[in-house]
C-alpha cells in the first residue's frame, strides 16, 4: 500500500532556536490557555486533538441517541447490554493497529486510521440492520481507538516534561468539543433528514476536511530518534513482546485501574440519557441541553487534572479523582428533581479528570518503541472492562428490575481504582527516557 504521506513535499522544520524564540501562549476561552509551545508544538497539537474529537462525537452520539437507535432498528431491550458491549469491544482491535506506529512511525498510521474511521462511520449511518450497524460501529470504534491513542503519545513525546500534563489535558478537553457537537446535533434528531442516520452523517464533512491537515504533521523526534539509534523494533510483534516484558508490575497496574473503572463507570455513562429520558422524562432537547452546557464545565477537569499533575502530582490527584467519581455517579442516579444537573456535571469533571491523568501515565511509564502500543492496551483493558460492565449492568437489572440500583452495584469494582493508582512511580516534571528508558539502554 502506498504511503498518502510519501508523495507530499513537506518543508523542512524550523531550526529549534528559532521555535524557542516563537513560543507562546494562547488563549482558548473558557478552556484556558494553552501551554508555551513552540510552532511545531502548536501544530503538532492541533492536528492530534482532531483524533479524540471524533471519537468523543462518535461515543456520545451512540449515547445521546440509543433510544432512537434501538427503535429505528427494533432492537429488544432485552439485547440492549449485549450490543453495546460488543460495540465497546471494538476498541480491542485497535491493538492489532498501533505496533504499526510503534514500527513504521506515528504520523503514517495517524493517516490510515482517519481514512478507515472515515469509510465505516459512514457505513453506520446506512447501516439496514442491528447487526449490521454492530459490525460498522464496531470497526469503526477500532480506527478510533487507535487514532486516539497514537495521537496522545504524539502530544507526549512532543511537549516539554514540565507541561506535559497540561498539554495532555488541554487535548482531552479540545478532544472533548466532538461530545458537544454531538449534543447539538442532537437536539435537532426530529428535524434533521433521517434523524439518527443523519446525525452519524454530519461527521464525515469534518472528517474529509481533517485528511488534507494530517498530511503536515511531522513525525515524533522521538521517534526519529529512536529510529537512527536503531533501537525501533523491525517487527509488528515486537512492541507487544515488550509491552508484557519489561515493566510488567507497571503494566498490570495500569491495565487494573482501567479496567475496574470502566466496568464500574462505563455503563453510568452510556445509559445516563435513556435514564433520563425514561425514569425523569426528559425531552431529547433537555438531554442535549445538559450535555452541552453541564458538558462544557465537565470537561474542565481534564485541563484541571492535568495542570494540578503536573503542580502537585499525578499519583495524588489521580487517585482523588477516582476515588470521587463513584461517589458521584451513586448520587446522579438518585438523585431527585433538578438536583441530577449538579450531580451529573460533577461526576463527568471528575471521571475525565482521572481519564486524564491515566492517559498521562499510558505514555510516561513505558519506552518510546512501545508507547503507542502501551496506550492501545490502556484502551483494551478500559474496553473489556466496559463491556463486562455493561453485561453485569443487565445481569443486575433483571435481579434488581431498577437500572439505577444496577448501576451503583457496579461502582463498587470502581473504587478499587485509587487503591492501586497510589502505588504507581511519581512521573510529573520528569523526562521520559528518565522515567522509561529503554530495556536495552538500562
Amino acid at each position: 500500500m502506498t504511503d498518502p504521506a510519501a508523495s507530499l513535499d513537506l518543508k523542512p522544520d524550523p531550526d529549534p532556536s528559532a521555535e524557542d524564540a516563537d513560543r507562546k501562549s494562547i488563549h482558548l476561552g473558557m478552556l484556558g490557555r494553552t501551554p508555551p509551545f513552540t510552532s511545531r508544538q502548536r501544530r503538532v497539537f492541533w492536528i492530534a486533538s482532531t483524533a479524540g474529537f471524533f471519537d468523543q462525537y462518535d461515543r456520545a452520539l451512540l449515547s445521546l441517541a440509543l433510544k432512537q437507535i434501538q427503535t429505528g432498528l427494533k432492537i429488544a431491550e432485552s439485547h440492549l447490554g449485549a450490543m453495546l458491549s460488543l460495540i465497546r469491544l471494538g476498541y480491542l482491535l485497535s491493538l492489532l493497529m498501533t505496533p504499526f506506529a510503534d514500527v513504521f512511525g506515528r504520523r503514517r498510521l495517524l493517516l490510515y486510521t482517519v481514512f478507515g474511521y472515515t469509510i465505516f462511520t459512514g457505513l453506520i449511518a446506512i447501516a439496514p440492520g442491528e447487526r449490521t450497524f454492530v459490525v460498522f460501529e464496531i470497526i469503526a470504534r477500532a480506527f478510533a481507538g487507535a487514532e486516539a491513542a497514537i495521537a496522545m503519545v504524539i502530544v507526549a513525546e512532543e511537549v516539554d516534561a514540565a507541561h506535559r500534563g497540561w498539554a495532555i489535558g488541554l487535548l482531552g478537553g479540545v478532544s472533548s468539543i466532538g461530545y458537544g457537537l454531538a449534543a447539538i446535533v442532537f437536539a435537532f434528531i426530529n428535524v434533521i433528514p433521517y434523524g439518527w442516520r443523519g446525525l452519524y452523517a454530519i461527521a464525515l464533512l469534518p472528517l474529509a476536511l481533517i485528511i488534507p491537515l494530517r498530511r503536515s504533521l511531522p513525525e515524533s523526534a522521538r521517534f526519529e530518534k529512536e529510529k537512527l539509534e536503531s533501537l525501533r523494533p523491525v517487527k509488528i510483534w515486537e512492541p507487544v513482546v515488550q509491552l508484557y516484558t519489561a515493566y510488567p508490575r507497571r503494566l498490570v497496574m495500569m491495565l487494573s485501574i482501567a479496567f475496574l473503572g470502566s466496568m464500574g463507570g462505563n455503563a453510568a455513562g452510556f445509559l445516563f440519557p435513556k435514564f433520563l429520558q425514561e425514569t425523569h422524562h426528559w425531552s431529547p432537547g433537555n438531554v442535549s441541553s445538559l450535555f452541552l452546557f453541564g458538558g462544557a464545565l465537565g470537561i474542565m477537569g481534564s485541563i484541571v487534572a492535568g495542570r494540578m499533575s503536573d503542580r502537585y502530582g499525578r499519583r495524588v490527584m489521580g487517585a482523588t479523582f477516582l476515588f470521587l467519581s463513584p461517589l458521584l455517579t451513586i448520587w446522579m442516579y438518585t438523585a431527585s428533581g433538578w438536583s441530577i444537573v449538579p450531580a451529573w456535571i460533577l461526576e463527568v469533571f471528575f471521571d475525565i479528570a482521572s481519564g486524564t491523568i491515566l492517559n498521562a501515565y499510558s505514555a510516561e511509564l513505558f519506552p518510546t518503541s512501545y508507547r503507542s502500543t502501551a496506550g492501545s492496551a490502556l484502551a483494551v483493558a478500559g474496553t473489556t472492562g466496559g463491556a463486562l460492565g455493561l453485561f453485569f449492568e443487565g445481569v443486575l437489572y433483571n435481579f434488581t428490575g431498577s437500572q439505577a440500583r444496577a448501576v451503583c452495584y457496579l461502582t463498587v469494582f470502581w473504587m478499587i481504582s485509587p487503591i492501586i493508582m497510589w502505588f504507581l512511580p511519581e512521573t510529573s516534571g520528569r523526562e521520559l527516557e528518565e522515567i522509561s528508558p529503554e530495556p536495552t539502554a538500562t
